[in-house]
């Protein structure tokens, strides 16, 4: 009788198990992977609507401006666009968008601040620095010497602050978006510790334009600003302005007037002021989408895509 023991390998049941866990170990990677590329592959697809949409806004941006450069009552068309948006479309159905429109010089320009020493721009560059010091008395700013010279220096008057970036602000010439001006004061909160800075209402104030090379072109769209402004360069009661004031309604020389202020004509544009800015919202696959442009003297130009909305 044969007394041999024939046992199976324990070998082979290791060999499946450590299958199993390698098995189930590419499983877990080839699920996450999926997910990793799923992901991807709709960020992509996000990514490819956005870049269609951007096309589709380029469109629409180029028959708006054809139809504004050949609008000659710019007076009648930005008036009503000031005051709500309104839709556009086609006769043949092309397009379809929402546009609405704001002056683009109903405050005081930031930039004069650095005008002082140009020709015929110190009237300019004296408004400037005494609404800046009306602002620093009424919010209390900790170091309104250190702001100031943060602000002349990203207008490029010293470049110190911003010395490795002077041939970049050279192109910029100047502050020219609020974006660009809330950059400045977050770096001045930061260092001064200051957070009255941003209880400011800058933009009821200034606005963030390129100055014009001919002096007398660099006014303000008066009847457009705001009631903050007025209280401060007609020193006039501020809850008195905000009940009586209506932008684009009311004459701002007439205003003041009636107010008992002393209306000065030189910096304030005497007839309707073709500077506006607009953006336009339009829908695309679904989404919202908008841009903005610029019309500056009859020339539509600056076209910026937002993105979704």
């Amino acid at each position: 009788m044969d007394k041999t023991k024939h046992t199976l390998p324990h070998s082979v049941p290791h060999r499946k198990g450590f299958a199993l866990i390698i098995t189930l170990s590419a499983l877990t990677v080839i699920i996450a992977l999926t997910g990793v590329l799923i992901n991807y592959l709709d960020e992509a697809r996000r990514d490819a609507s956005t870049t269609k949409a951007m096309i589709q806004g380029n469109l629409y941006y180029a028959d708006i401006k054809q139809i504004f450069t050949k609008f000659k009552k710019k007076k009648t068309l930005y008036s009503s666009l000031y005051i709500a948006p309104i839709p556009f479309a086609s006769e043949d159905g092309r397009f379809s968008v929402i546009v609405q429109c704001s002056p683009l010089a109903n405050g005081v320009n930031i930039n004069w601040l650095g005008s002082g020493n140009e020709q015929n721009m110190s009237e300019h560059s004296s408004m400037v620095q005494n609404i800046f010091e009306t602002i620093v008395q009424e919010y209390d700013l900790e170091d309104a010497t250190r702001l100031e010279e943060m602000i002349r220096e990203e207008i490029g008057v010293k470049g110190k602050f911003v010395q490795k970036e002077q041939s970049r602000l050279r192109q910029k010439n100047g502050i020219i978006s609020f974006k660009q001006f809330e950059g400045i004061l977050d770096r001045y909160q930061f260092e001064a510790d200051d957070d009255n800075v941003g209880q400011v209402p800058w933009e009821k104030f200034f606005v963030f334009n390129k100055i014009s090379k001919t002096a007398a072109k660099n006014l303000i769209d008066g009847n457009y600003i705001s009631a903050e402004l007025i209280a401060v360069l007609f020193s006039i009661d501020l809850p008195t302005v905000k009940e009586e004031w209506v932008p684009g309604v009311l004459e701002l020389k007439t205003f003041i007037q009636n107010n008992g202020g002393t209306y000065d004509q030189n910096l304030f544009a005497k007839d309707f002021l073709a500077q506006s800015q607009c953006e336009v919202q339009y829908d695309y696959e679904g989404e919202r989408f908008a841009f903005k442009f610029e019309d500056i003297e009859g020339e539509v130009k600056n076209f910026e895509f937002f993105g979704k909305q």
